[in-house]
């Protein structure tokens, strides 16, 4: 019979041993903090967990999710994602790397309208991939243009991380997506910046839109299109966004307003079809089954190590390191990118943030400001080995003469990158807290 520390520490060897050997996250979470638990306390732990489950489904706050989720999966199940994409393509075509920057703009488009990583890069990558390998476009740069653009949707506000981390973190979900804008935003600066930067110095890597298909489309033409494809989409992602920053309407009043709206723009285009609908609500149920489960099972992982005295391991741990509270963030920070290299952001957010998140904010941390740090630092497990999911998402519909060690090679400053957008979170808190200031929250 061991102490019950000791099972907490063999419950952690047993999580990453079961991610080794390749059983699915939802499955290692539970089945560690049955066995585990048990071990350590019997049965008592049966009798809590209907109450844990009950309260994760039972959730006010969830009933956003699904509505978010359906209103992303519709206007790219619709179509209208091809249209705003060849829109942004020839306003920025012109420019040295200027395709890039489309890509990152569509990228916080896709980002505010569906927040769901897998469908910008995909989307991106048959529409654009291609095309610019066909213009001259370097390969890592696209590849790694597309792979960024895709992850924007994980921090620019509808984002499903910020939902959950209101949940873990006892935060407003509106504050969370007001904190959010100014950092979603400064990253794909930052990526804009290194693609004009990277085009001026070696314009032969992202050669400009030829002039012929620029010309191609007319000025007037081109207006109009911005007018149906770009605007409806935008004034949809500023009345969802704006009625929750603004206190008009709580997160899931906004997310149904979401979602009629993207019914109605995918209507009013002409693209709204009794298929679309049913594909549409069928990969909205999947999506938010898989979410959910994963919430389920990790309760039961959550609840074993902190009857197990998991959280005393990790205060212990933190009052050995030197450097105070800053030290300690960083060391957060760290342990949540390489967790990144294997697992996915909600298993993430429910393993590492309510073990580290309690001795932070007992130390005076603001818990806002910490999200947001979160947040960012979240981006780069979608870009990392060996379990990026975006490079994964990309080689599926890339060409074959996209090998993975060119996503590879252009998703690596990228992630460099996302390590200047957190350094910059951190050392000007400002960029997070000053919106939810400003507003009142």
């Amino acid at each position: 019979m061991f102490e019950p520390q000791t099972y907490a520490l063999l419950m952690l060897g047993g999580f990453f041993g079961l991610l080794m050997l390749g059983v699915p996250v939802a499955t290692t979470l539970a089945t560690v903090g049955l066995v585990f638990g048990y071990l350590g306390f019997g049965g008592t732990l049966f009798n809590l967990l209907p109450a844990r489950f009950y309260g994760v489904v039972a959730g006010y706050q969830w009933m956003s999710i699904p509505l978010f989720v359906f209103m992303g999966v519709m206007l790219e199940k619709s179509r209208l994602a091809d249209d705003l994409l060849d829109v942004m393509g020839h306003l920025a075509g012109g420019v040295k790397g200027g395709m890039a920057v489309g890509i990152i703009l569509f990228g916080v488009l896709m980002g505010a309208t569906t927040g769901i990583v897998g469908a910008t890069v995909i989307t991106l990558g048959l529409l654009t991939l291609p095309t610019l390998i066909r213009r001259g476009y370097d390969k890592g740069i696209a590849c790694g243009a597309i792979c960024a653009s895709g992850t924007l949707g994980q921090i620019i506000p509808p984002s499903l991380i910020l939902i959950l981390l209101s949940d873990i973190m006892q935060l407003s979900v509106g504050t969370l997506f007001a904190a959010a804008v100014f950092p979603g935003l400064l990253l794909a600066a930052i990526y804009i910046v290194y693609l004009l930067i990277r085009g001026w110095m070696s314009p032969e890597l992202m050669p400009p839109l030829p002039i012929e298909e620029r010309s191609a489309v007319s000025r007037r033409e081109l207006a109009v299109r911005f007018w149906k494809v770009v605007v409806p989409p935008v004034l949809l992602v500023v009345a969802v966004l704006g009625s929750i920053v603004g206190g008009v309407a709580a997160p899931t009043e906004a997310a149904s307003m979401g979602a009629v709206g993207s019914v109605l723009i995918a209507l009013g285009a002409g693209r709204l079809r009794l298929s679309v609908l049913k594909d549409v609500s069928l990969e909205t149920t999947k999506i938010t089954a898989i979410m959910m489960f994963i919430l389920m099972a990790a309760q039961v992982f959550s609840l074993a190590f902190r009857g197990l005295n998991g959280e005393d391991l990790i205060t212990k741990m933190f009052d050995v390191l030197p450097g105070g509270v800053n030290s300690d963030i960083w060391f957060m920070m760290l342990i949540i990118f390489l967790l990144g290299f294997f697992i996915e952001w909600i298993e993430i957010s429910y393993i590492a943030v309510p073990l580290f998140m309690p001795v932070l904010i007992a130390q005076g941390v603001d818990p806002i400001w910490l999200a947001m740090l979160i947040t960012v630092n979240l981006q780069s497990s979608f870009l990392t080995p060996p379990f990026g999911w975006a490079r994964f998402y990309l080689k599926g519909v890339a060409p074959p003469e996209v090998t993975i060690r060119d996503i590879y090679r252009g998703v690596v400053p990228f992630i460099m990158l996302q390590g200047v957008a957190l350094a910059l979170v951190f050392f000007f808190p400002q960029i997070a807290l000053w919106l939810p200031k400003a507003i009142g929250w």
